[in-house]
């Protein structure tokens, strides 16, 4: 890979490849929520990726295909929209962001404002393959639109 092509700012924890933006964090990294901009520690337990503030339950656009990818260029805000309960009782959170109107769901982690969580207006229960699918046809919506 050429230099140009991968640029290190090593006081962002933010990496360029070819002009997208790419975000490293560790499962033990702190970070400022963007939204309410509270500081936020790594999770307690029974995950590997913090992927949202337990306070306002709101997240950031950087994962692109999968959890902990950190691949996506958007970077923006993403708000809980929603909540479900998958059939074994785990509560999701919906989120959408609004750079782009992406979304995607996280698991609800340890010590997330629970009473938050239950004030969420409660969704549709949705699996991986619904949203990627949706995210398919929004990618090919917009490619359309391109030509």
């Amino acid at each position: 890979m050429a230099e140009e092509d991968h640029l290190y700012d090593e006081h962002s924890t933010r990496t360029r490849f070819r002009g997208k933006r790419h975000y490293r964090q560790t499962s033990k990294d702190v970070f400022k929520c963007k939204r309410c901009r509270r500081f936020i520690g790594p999770l307690p337990f029974g995950g590997h990726h913090r992927n949202h503030c337990p306070f306002c339950l709101s997240s950031r656009h950087v994962d692109e295909w999968s959890s902990g990818d950190r691949l996506s260029g958007c970077g923006s805000v993403m708000e809980p929209i929603g909540s479900f309960q998958r059939p074994k009782g785990e509560h999701v959170i919906v989120h959408r962001c609004l750079g782009c109107g992406f979304e995607r769901f996280n698991r609800i982690a340890a010590d997330d404002d629970f009473e938050l969580v239950l004030a969420l207006p409660v969704l549709p229960p949705r699996t991986s393959r619904e949203m990627k699918a949706l995210r398919w046809e929004i990618e090919l919506a917009l490619y359309e639109t391109r030509e």
